[in-house]
């Protein structure tokens, strides 16, 4: 069993910053990308920001320049910081990762709990 637990996101005004961190637990073998997707009310979940295990990065064009992506292989964990936060921002926030869980050929996607995030204007 593979858990993905976020840290808290929470309430920030216009121009400011957050960090999220997400974990990767349970059976791992290996994690081909861990990453950040979001779900504003009314709209459907978007890519926000992933990193894949060469280092190489995908972010979406609307937080290029704002937001960061970093991971700590050794944790398996992942941070998003975001900067410069607007209040179209505002969403709930979902952590992925494609894990090999039991066999190293195999992957699946797995999602955290999702963690709200507020930009106020």
């Amino acid at each position: 069993q593979v858990q993905l637990v976020e840290s808290a996101g929470g309430l920030v005004q216009a121009g400011g910053s957050l960090r999220l961190s997400c974990a990767a637990s349970g059976r791992i073998l290996s994690i081909k990308s861990m990453g950040w997707y979001r779900q504003a009310p009314g709209k459907q979940r978007e890519l926000v920001i992933t990193i894949i295990n060469d280092g190489s990065t995908n972010y979406r064009d609307s937080v290029k320049g704002r937001f960061t992506i970093s991971r700590d292989n050794a944790k398996n964990t992942v941070y998003l910081q975001m900067t410069s936060l607007k209040p179209e921002d505002t969403a709930v926030y979902y952590c992925s990762a494609l894990i090999s869980s039991t066999r190293r050929d195999i992957e699946l996607r797995y999602w955290g709990q999702g963690t709200q995030v507020t930009v106020s204007s």
